[in-house]
């Protein structure tokens, strides 16, 4: 701990907080369900039960031991008979006893499995965003997701807890609890909330790994805990910013734990990591200059999309279609950020049933944002890269982003055609901006195997009620 004088660090008083298996406290609040007691689970596609597990109540994840983003193979009984699954069940390794054999059958009978709504799930963060800004300013409330949040308390503190006997790391422990009885109340939703009278981070790292855990559900972390707690924290990959690669990258340098990280030469992270080697050297010693008014932005950003089919797409054409739709929509997206990519990638992900590794290919291309020179390239990637198999997941970006005024123009490019295209693409953003993504489709939305109708209908991907999720 001799790296850093935590006096000369930069001090907040911070809440980070978490709605407690937020889409399916929704659902279990909207049927009078208990949300920490009732076994549900939302699944996309419920209504023939092939789909992903989006959200699942603490209920459910404890009887069935499935997380989040798990599919419905994955569960010891079939969704549509409640039946316990000796596929399944062998699949994952569970026992097939009589007695396990009871006991997931008599939990099936009485789980409820769910289709999304997004829209009612945004409305419900706007109601907790709402609860929010009765403790603390707008500028001082930044949403970090649909279901978490962080609030800067620092200007508040005195306002709701005047009395000076108490500790600034008291007065932060009862407006947290002040702010989880008043979502509750209003929406009967259970959240759980990570605090620090330091920075962001360390009220993150609180959440994570302790405030989930208690029976309060709040947990707070400050400078004089980075030692005992967060050089504790058991996985690496449970440290914030720390995936499975960057976890591979750091043990073939040594570095086995947070711990080391922490003590580790920050000359090598950098040489090694570049500066994000250096950013996690300062986050492992509880070190972190964000705040919550200015948070941090990427200079360089991708727009892309990606879906999950609803069956295994096995024909050529049938996936260049879906392509081409994908290639367009965030073709569409690109036009309305006004920028330009000079990088296109595509991803094909196989059913399970294949066996295969999924396919990733790019191509720097010319900065353009054409949805028909797009959909060219997207292609060629497709036929360069796909020979056969059945497909279920895919996905199309465009990265290395540049402004829409920039362009690289050649003597055998006919610039009065590109000016009539642009126009016409002008024009075809123009109407569906105004009236809807679908009001103008190409014929091919009407094949079987198209997907840009039913895209059109989600928000964030999912069941949205109506709404149009391109506009």
């Amino acid at each position: 701990m001799g790296y850093f004088d935590y006096s000369q660090e930069p001090k907040s008083d911070i809440a980070f907080v978490d709605m407690k298996s937020f889409y399916a406290s929704v659902e279990c609040v909207a049927r009078h369900l208990h949300p920490l007691k009732a076994s549900l689970c939302v699944m996309s596609r419920a209504e023939n039960a092939s789909g992903l597990i989006l959200s699942a109540s603490p209920m459910f994840k404890k009887v069935f031991g499935r997380s989040n983003v798990s599919r419905a193979y994955d569960l010891p009984f079939d969704v549509r008979t409640r039946q316990f699954s000796y596929y399944n069940a062998k699949r994952q390794g569970l026992p097939t006893t009589p007695e396990f054999i009871k006991y997931i059958e008599n939990w099936a009978k009485v789980t409820f499995i769910v289709p999304p709504r997004m829209d009612s799930y945004i409305e419900k963060n706007i109601e907790i965003q709402h609860i929010f800004q009765n403790y603390a300013s707008p500028e001082d409330i930044l949403p970090y997701s649909i279901d978490e949040g962080f609030i800067d308390l620092t200007s508040s503190l005195n306002y709701f807890v005047p009395d000076k006997t108490i500790s600034r790391k008291e007065k932060l422990e009862l407006i947290s609890a002040d702010i989880q009885k008043a979502i509750w109340q209003k929406t009967g939703i259970y959240s759980a909330v990570g605090m620090s009278n330091a920075n962001p981070l360390l009220a993150k790292l609180a959440l994570d790994n302790e405030a989930k855990k208690t029976k309060t559900m709040r947990a707070n972390w400050s400078y004089s805990d980075v030692e005992s707690k967060v050089w504790a924290i058991p996985k690496m990959s449970d440290f914030w910013g720390i995936g499975s690669r960057m976890e591979k990258r750091l043990n073939k340098l040594g570095i086995f734990s947070i711990r080391e990280l922490a003590n580790f030469n920050p000359d090598i992270l950098k040489k090694e990591l570049g500066i994000i080697g250096v950013d996690l050297f300062f986050h492992a010693n509880g070190i972190d200059e964000s705040n919550v008014h200015q948070p941090y932005k990427a200079k360089s950003r991708s727009l892309g999309n990606s879906q999950v089919l609803p069956r295994d797409y096995c024909k050529q054409a049938d996936i260049e279609l879906v392509f081409r739709e994908m290639a367009e929509q965030v073709a569409v997206r690109l036009r309305k950020a006004h920028k330009k990519t000079t990088n296109v990638a595509i991803f094909i992900g196989f059913s399970k049933a294949e066996h295969r590794k999924h396919i990733q290919a790019q191509m720097k291309i010319d900065p353009t944002n054409n949805t028909e020179h797009l959909i060219a390239h997207v292609l060629t990637l497709v036929r360069k890269k796909y020979k056969a198999g059945a497909v279920r997941h895919i996905s199309v970006s465009y990265a290395g982003l540049v402004d829409d005024s920039y362009s690289l123009i050649s003597l055998f490019d006919d610039l009065e055609t590109m000016e009539k295209e642009e126009r016409l693409q002008s024009a075809i953003d123009t109407i569906r901006a105004k009236f809807g993504f679908t009001m103008i489709q190409k014929a091919n939305v009407l094949l079987e195997a198209s997907r840009s109708l039913e895209c059109s209908r989600l928000v964030g991907g999912h069941s949205a009620g109506g709404l149009d999720g391109l506009t």
